[in-house]
């Protein structure tokens, strides 16, 4: 017998079960709610984040959201990396039935496919990552997101976007790197597309997760690296391997979270049950928006006055180098039918909505600099 089919099979029975014994309640006593009495259904969910970074403040948003919408029917279990599985094994542990949930980034399993890092962390064509968030649920995204997922790769899961990242940093050197020279050479941590995009700039890269990255700096495996945010960084101690912390980047530009679900285990649920599951995802992108906002601006501030961290603004040759780079990568990916269909959908929506996202945007900047004069170095 396969023990894991056995144990899924039971938790469905259970859960159906429980539906019927709530629709009985219901029938024989109107004034009194059919959750009256029942056990919380526990939802085992692991991230792919160490038990301190901030993303596990994040996904808790997400939990403690699901919790109250659910009136207390679900009770959400939220375990750290490598609590059941490595942080890069979220999604097979979700296929498998041996968690039900994960928060995690679509680019942690580019292993299967590199289409993975076009829902977070593909090509730029000028869209910020609300852009691309947007282009998920409204510009036919996800359904190329379940193509790839169930179609291609037959993973027994369902997943949503959430929380349109701020544009990744370049990250953390040791020394000033002005030009494509100084980082030629130089073994960097980062993941995904972006690996490729900075191999062929002449970075050799590791991909690593995020609690690898500083043992692996202080050990010399590698010479640099950009994991997300300054306040995921701070906790990390990057400041304590390194000084220079270069903001702005085209290589990870419009990431989000990913919520990923047992298919089985989320088809089985009531479907108030999965609204919540689903919308949930929503509301705590709100939540993990303002979070951020908050914590990275409070984090980079201290990384400056109390750590003595340097930060710098990525250099124009650089950015201009990066382009460059994207446009030699992405005809080798179109090579690729379904990542050909997906890059002309983003595309299309980038050249629609980003136009009017530019032309209708003031000069946040110049408001910027009129009432804070002297403090932005563009």
């Amino acid at each position: 017998m396969d023990v894991k089919k056995e144990e899924g099979a039971t938790r469905r029975s259970f859960l159906k079960k429980g539906a019927a014994v709530g629709t009985v309640a219901a029938a024989g006593t109107f004034a009194a709610p059919a959750v009256i009495g029942q056990a919380p259904l526990v939802v085992k969910m692991q991230t792919s984040w160490p038990a301190s970074d901030i993303w596990m403040d994040f996904a808790r948003q997400y939990t403690e959201r699901v919790e109250a919408m659910s009136g207390g029917r679900l009770k959400v279990d939220l375990l750290p990396a490598g609590a059941v599985v490595a942080a890069f094994q979220v999604i097979d542990a979700c296929n498998d039935g041996i968690i039900d949930a994960a928060h995690s980034v679509p680019v942690y399993w580019y292993g299967k496919s590199k289409a993975a890092s076009l829902f977070g962390t593909g090509p730029v064509f000028g869209g910020s990552a609300t852009t691309m968030l947007s282009w998920f649920y409204a510009g036919g995204g996800q359904e190329f997101y379940r193509e790839l997922t169930q179609d291609i790769l037959g993973m027994n899961v369902i997943g949503y976007l959430g929380f349109p990242m701020f544009a990744q940093p370049f990250g953390w050197f040791k020394e000033e790197v002005n030009t494509v020279a100084d980082v030629d050479g130089l073994k960097y941590r980062t993941v995904g597309l972006a690996a490729d995009l900075l191999q062929s700039m002449g970075m050799s890269v590791a991909q690593l997760p995020g609690g690898e990255i500083v043992p692996a700096m202080e050990r010399g495996v590698i010479d640099a690296f950009e994991f997300n945010n300054p306040s995921s960084d701070k906790r990390f101690g990057a400041q304590d391997v390194a000084k220079n912390y270069y903001l702005s980047s085209y290589h990870q530009a419009s990431e989000s979270f990913e919520f990923i679900f047992n298919r089985d285990f989320f088809e089985d649920l009531e479907p108030d049950l999965q609204a919540i599951l689903k919308h949930g995802v929503e509301a705590a992108s709100t939540a993990n928006t303002a979070s951020a906002m908050d914590n990275y601006s409070a984090d980079l501030k201290s990384l400056q006055e109390e750590e003595g961290v340097t930060v710098h603004r990525t250099s124009k040759d650089i950015l201009d180098a990066q382009i460059s780079a994207w446009d030699a990568l992405i005809p080798e990916l179109e090579k690729d039918a379904f990542m050909k269909k997906v890059l002309d959908s983003q595309r299309a929506w980038v050249e629609r909505v980003t136009y009017y996202e530019l032309m209708n945007s003031p000069d946040y900047g110049l408001a910027y600099d009129h009432y804070f004069p002297g403090k932005l170095k563009l």
